[in-house]
């Protein structure tokens, strides 16, 4: 499925729900949907995103769901069969994630507090560094497991899977993501 650049820009804004089921155990929150994503319906769908292809190589998932297009019924069960969910910290579509500002990411901080409480999920594992600094007024946190967690959940903070961060590998990304896979249970 392809895309026009006119075709993304109506996007632009846009919102898509949270890929979540009761029963959670390892939440990935995303900075905010990508206008690829608005356009599929399908969280971390921008050709180039290695999101999908990651969660494979570490063995969270046995195959990647058909992520250029909206997810149907059997790549739905696939994730929350492996006890996945996604969600963002910002629900509006951009073009890039430094369209945000500070101000939008601490009002979704604050919201993703409430639906963590909600979900109960295990772990939870926030894709960007940079925004989880500036939404969770946490400056000085590094990748990894933090000190803190969000709403008593464990929760790391991992590298974005964007083609744009160009300092990781599918390999690397795998390897950061197995983490709190295993410590969520989704991988032994």
């Amino acid at each position: 499925m392809g895309f026009t650049r006119a075709e993304l820009e109506s996007y632009r804004d846009a919102t898509i729900p949270d890929l979540v089921e009761p029963g959670v155990r390892l939440l990935f929150v995303g900075i905010n949907p990508g206008l690829w994503t608005a356009a599929t319906g399908t969280p971390f769908a921008r050709p180039g995103n290695r999101f999908w292809p990651a969660l494979v190589r570490a063995g969270i998932l046995p195959r990647p769901p058909a992520y250029s297009a909206p997810l149907g019924p059997d790549d739905r069960r696939l994730i929350f069969d492996a006890g996945l969910g996604v969600s963002n910290l910002v629900a509006r579509a951009t073009a890039r994630a430094d369209e945000l500002g500070v101000d939008e990411l601490r009002g979704g901080a604050d919201a993703l507090v409430a639906r963590v409480e909600r979900w109960r999920p295990a772990a939870v594992a926030v894709v960007g560094l940079t925004a989880y600094r500036q939404g969770f007024r946490r400056p000085k946190a590094r990748a990894g497991r933090q000190d803190e967690s969000i709403a008593g959940v464990p929760t790391w903070v991992l590298p974005n899977p964007s083609g744009l961060n160009a300092h990781d590998t599918v390999d690397s990304l795998a390897a950061a993501y197995a983490e709190p896979a295993r410590a969520a249970g989704v991988l032994t």
